[in-house]
């Protein structure tokens, strides 16, 4: 049975609703926050910048932090979708096949052993735990099989957040308190990001990702009727499932590069969004991006103000929000 979809003339609007959303919630978030901005000295010529407070507030400690939370909600809510359709798991997530575990250990090492390990950086060590996931899964889902195995795809992504869990823990236990507490923080979800080197160094990997997204809408909306069903249409279902699996990855890799392991976000946005525009990924992969954007701003400037001066991880919010929402949304379709 086709998916129930919306045409693409009555869904367009949501979308455009939704990026208008994202744009504003970015031009918004950065004027938030425990020390009030005067938007006058902001933008004032006549104040030199290393004398201007409100301008370094503005651009050096919120508009990144705006920008990071944009490209990390944006870039886990379309993986949500992809991971969802390509394993035709609704409860699919962008963490389900073990890319965030192996993200994680990378950065765990390079937290406990620092100057020790030669991946200097958490960023890069993520992104290397992620790319070796990536491999290990891969290698496993079609060490015995003709194409990519969906059963196969999620038992190995279980077993290797399973272990990557473990090892963890043990770098864990090796570390002092000082870097346990850095590592829980980033373990939680965080976007305490104060450069633009972060998006810079993660954002080729994110256009990378959407230029495969972009060839994706389509063949996700076959795959929804199965394999066999999908390939007599004409798909060539073994290509647009290798697709989905390392663009949703690398999308996944990069965001948790930036903001690490932040949870709800890729499967709570593109079920919200389906409830609106319904089933046709040509509308629910850019609704969602834009949608899962604004959404994870908001959550940040929660974060970070409501009990300010501390500033909570983005994680713990999207947790509390999502979670609730999450199960109302199964109560829902039960009724």
């Amino acid at each position: 049975m086709t998916p129930e979809v919306l045409p693409l003339r009555r869904g367009l609007p949501i979308v455009a609703v939704c990026f208008v959303a994202m744009i504003a919630a970015i031009l918004i978030a950065p004027f938030i926050g425990s020390t009030p901005l005067d938007p006058g000295r902001i933008f004032s010529p006549s104040i030199a910048f290393a004398d201007n407070v409100d301008a370094q507030i503005f651009f050096v400690a919120r508009l990144p932090r705006a920008l990071a939370a944009a490209l990390v909600g944006g870039t886990l809510a379309a993986a949500g979708v992809v991971f969802q359709g390509l394993l035709r798991n609704p409860l699919a997530t962008p963490y389900t096949l073990g890319v965030s575990s192996g993200a994680a250990l990378g950065a765990m090492v390079t937290i406990t052993f620092g100057a020790a390990w030669p991946l200097g950086s958490v960023e890069a060590a993520s992104l290397t735990g992620a790319f070796v996931a990536v491999m290990v899964v891969y290698f496993l889902a079609t060490a015995r099989h003709q194409g990519l195995s969906s059963t196969v795809l999620l038992l190995a992504g279980v077993t290797l957040n399973a272990f990557f869990s473990a090892l963890i823990l043990f770098v864990q236990y090796l570390s002092d308190f000082a870097q346990i507490f850095r590592a829980l923080r980033w373990l939680m979800g965080d976007l305490d990001v104060v450069s633009y080197r972060p998006i810079f160094a993660a954002l080729p990997l994110v256009v990378v990702a959407f230029g495969l997204f972009a060839r994706l809408a389509r063949p996700l909306n076959l795959l929804t009727l199965g394999a066999d069903a999908a390939s007599t249409r004409g798909v060539d279902v073994e290509r647009a499932q290798r697709i989905a699996f390392f663009g949703g990855s690398l999308a996944t890799g990069a965001a948790v590069s930036v903001g690490g392991p932040i949870g709800f976000v890729g499967i709570i946005v593109p079920h919200l969004v389906r409830l609106v525009v319904g089933a046709d990924h040509r509308l629910v992969l850019p609704a969602s991006t834009f949608f899962g954007a604004a959404f994870l701003v908001v959550c940040d400037v929660f974060a970070r103000t409501i009990l300010a001066p501390v500033e909570l991880p983005v994680g713990v919010v999207t947790a509390v929000i999502g979670g609730p929402f999450f199960l109302w949304l199964l109560v829902g379709k039960r009724a």
